[in-house]
């Protein structure tokens, strides 16, 4: 699933080529799952004629302000992503992306045109992503039911260590649950607790505050460091777990020759590396 990073370049891509303009016309494909309880003529009547004010994000969800609401609110779910005709699509995932990249993509699900000639397209091929009207977005459902968003409002060190003692839970699901931080997956998860020589089934309230304090800071780190790679793994530290953690095989390894184990932890791959993290 694209993670905080990810739907930041998704958010910047579509900033690029809407900020400003007007939409002058909005193509759907109807899906009643990806349209979460709006038609897609709901839609087309919504976007139509109005102006992009601006493009927000938080965690994974990217919202578009218009001049007058209601407002759309899209969540890419496992697959989703923004393109428009010159984008090349962002893998996160260490293997081969679609070949097939004629325009407009497979699986678009809405197909927006701008004053300026830009268009921007959202896919969805599994359909676990969703579209939504929202009149005050930052107010309803989802977006007022996540946590704080690490790129935007990091807690401060304090509140957050409280945070984090105050909670029994598992420390690696914790992290992913997004009413407790919005944006974190399981790649992230999986780097900060690396970094921060944690190991992914401790309860969060029996880390230390020297270890809270941390892992914070890793959170910052990695996710900035991210942000400013545009998503582009290629770019990322060489020394980052990411780069390893995939292969779930008895073989894997860091760069420094650490054995890297898999486990599951609530029904998604857990990457860690017992020879660091405790």
């Amino acid at each position: 699933m694209p993670e905080l990073p990810a739907v930041e370049h998704g958010r910047r891509l579509a900033e690029s080529v809407s900020l400003n303009q007007v939409i002058e016309r909005v193509s759907c494909r109807r899906d009643d799952i990806v349209f979460e309880g709006v038609s897609p003529a709901r839609i087309r009547r919504a976007l139509t004629g109005k102006r992009v004010l601006a493009v927000h994000r938080k965690g994974k969800h990217i919202w578009f302000e218009l001049d007058q609401p209601p407002h759309p609110l899209f969540h890419f779910g496992m697959t989703g992503s923004f393109y428009t005709p010159r984008s090349e699509a962002l893998k996160f995932m260490p293997h081969p992306g679609p070949k097939d990249m004629n325009w407009p993509p497979r699986f678009a699900k809405i197909h927006l045109f701008f004053s300026n000639g830009n268009e921007l397209v959202m896919t969805n091929k599994r359909r676990l992503g969703r579209i939504r009207l929202r009149r005050d977005p930052e107010n309803e459902p989802p977006l007022n039911q996540l946590g704080f968003d690490p790129l935007l409002n990091l807690q401060a060190p304090k509140e957050f260590v409280h945070a984090l003692q105050a909670r029994n839970a598992v420390i690696k699901p914790l992290l992913m649950n997004q009413s407790f931080i919005a944006g974190i997956g399981n790649w992230i998860a999986d780097e900060v607790l690396y970094q921060s020589k944690i190991k992914p089934t401790r309860r969060a309230g029996s880390l230390s505050e020297a270890e809270a304090r941390l892992l914070r800071n890793k959170i910052k780190h990695v996710i900035q460091t991210a942000v400013k790679a545009d998503g582009r793994k290629d770019h990322f530290p060489r020394t980052w777990l990411y780069h390893r953690r995939w292969n779930k095989n008895s073989h894997s390894q860091t760069i420094n020759g650490k054995p890297i184990k898999h486990i599951t932890l609530a029904g998604r791959t857990t990457a860690w590396v017992p020879d660091v993290q405790r």
